[in-house]
């Protein structure tokens, strides 16, 4: 477990699923941690109580990283009650079912948006500080989507996290050599609100490990990319053996 006493993350779409299990991780080594939600106050609420009760500094900030002026927000709001940030994990997400027959433009726009151009608009309001202090983690948060399409889930998802990925290579090849790094995780079937249809499918069957994936086991690797700093532009598959790349 790295030490991040001094450091502060950001974990966008953090109240539930992945991006809980990766703000209780980071709040568990130290760091100061912003719990970004949209709608799900409550749940916000009951992460923070979690890190307070380990004597952690944590806050809940709402708001649709999708937008600019809202992350531009956001951000003077974290950085006011809890200093700069030195980890970003982008990690909000859509991923709306669709066929390709009722996929709209708006459906496709909206999931691009979400998926996508919130993680350019938070690595953009982060990058003047991580350069100047010459030390910062990126991890954005892809999937299994990306490399085999989305089955139930629109294409729209799939097309966005394959952007994610293309962004995490430009980014890393860009600030290598400023003490930033900028990594993707690719998560398989997760037991999340997300994953839970492909549950109940019954996919889990099919992975070689024998079980479905957990925020923890997505929140391991992140922390595994925030304590080095010799790992940059890489995309790590966590899947259970779903799939080898």
């Amino acid at each position: 477990m790295p030490e991040l006493k001094n450091r502060t993350a950001l974990v966008t779409g953090g109240s539930r699923g992945i991006g809980k299990a990766i703000a209780l991780a980071l709040a568990n080594a130290g760091a100061g941690v912003a719990v970004n939600y949209r709608e799900r106050a409550e749940e916000a609420a009951s992460v923070l109580e979690a890190i307070h009760r380990i004597g952690g500094r944590a806050v809940a900030i709402a708001a649709d990283v999708s937008i600019a002026g809202s992350v531009q927000h956001m951000f003077s709001t974290i950085e006011t009650q809890l200093g700069p940030i030195d980890i970003l994990i982008n990690n909000a997400g859509i991923a709306p079912v669709r066929g390709l027959d009722d996929i709209t433009e708006e459906d496709f726009d909206r999931t691009l948006a979400v998926n996508l151009k919130s993680a350019f608009l938070c690595t953009q309001a982060v990058l003047a500080g991580m350069r100047a202090r010459h030390w910062g983690r990126i991890i954005n948060i892809s999937s299994i989507g990306a490399r085999i399409g989305s089955g139930s889930i629109s294409i729209a998802y799939a097309a966005a996290k394959a952007g994610l990925e293309g962004l995490t290579r430009g980014y890393a090849l860009r600030l290598a050599s400023e003490g930033v790094t900028v990594n993707a995780v690719a998560p398989g079937l997760i037991d999340t609100e997300m994953g839970k249809p492909l549950i109940e499918a019954g996919v889990a069957a099919r992975i070689p490990v024998g079980r479905v994936g957990t925020g923890d086991d997505i929140a391991q690797v992140v922390m595994l990319l925030v304590s080095g700093d010799y790992i940059t532009g890489q995309t790590v598959a966590v899947n259970g053996g779903a799939l080898f790349s």
